[in-house]
């Protein structure tokens, strides 16, 4: 399963966005388990934007940093104490921008299982793990439904219990990368311009700043 993995993001051609826009970068770490999982983040909820929200490791570009993978290693060493020499680099995903106006570039990259992870109390309130198999089976709870500049996309949500029982709810930004890294990682039939089967639910229209 991750041979494959690493197969088809090795050819994978990512698209790049050349809008002028500030950087940020995030790591999608898929954990080497015999049920490999995806690890999540929470933002803390005493922060001032996206409190309470799942993400995967990542942040804004400083100017120390030698190139984006750069900034998607240090953020999450300095998120949840992952080293850089622990992540083994699978591929690189297209850019997403988000509402914010960020040029958001995903990496994946797989880490052993049941390192010392410990979230960064002053932006995380915890961190969990996802078995890949919850988004292969597409366990969705609906789709979202986002009009930006004109154009639906059909994003998945996604529901998950932590070890203590909590739920965590997946959707917006990192599913939209979630969704290529399902469908160019794992041939999964996933796509954010198809309508999907299910439940849909309407978001309000929004515009992504160009500038």
């Amino acid at each position: 399963m991750l041979e494959k993995l690493r197969e088809r993001l090795q050819a994978h051609r990512p698209r790049r966005n050349t809008l002028r826009l500030r950087e940020a970068a995030v790591l999608l770490p898929v954990v080497d388990r015999p049920n490999p999982t995806l690890l999540f983040t929470r933002r803390a909820s005493h922060l001032n934007t996206h409190q309470g929200q799942v993400a995967f490791p990542g942040g804004k570009r400083e100017p120390e940093d030698a190139d984006l993978l750069a900034t998607a290693l240090r953020e999450s060493r300095e998120e949840i104490n992952l080293a850089p020499d622990e992540v083994e680099l699978l591929g690189q995903l297209s850019d997403v921008i988000s509402l914010h106006g960020l040029r958001v570039t995903p990496y994946v990259g797989l880490i052993p299982p049941d390192l010392p992870l410990t979230p960064d109390l002053s932006e995380l309130d915890t961190i969990f793990e996802v078995p890949l198999s919850h988004f292969l089976d597409d366990q969705r709870t609906h789709t979202d439904v986002i009009h930006v500049d004109g154009r639906d996309y059909y994003v998945p949500s996604y529901q998950f219990p932590d070890t203590h029982g909590e739920e965590h709810i997946i959707w917006g930004l990192s599913a939209m990368m979630l969704v290529e890294l399902l469908a160019e990682g794992f041939a999964m039939p996933i796509s954010l311009y198809e309508r999907p089967a299910g439940k849909l639910l309407y978001r309000p229209e929004r515009r992504i700043p160009t500038s």
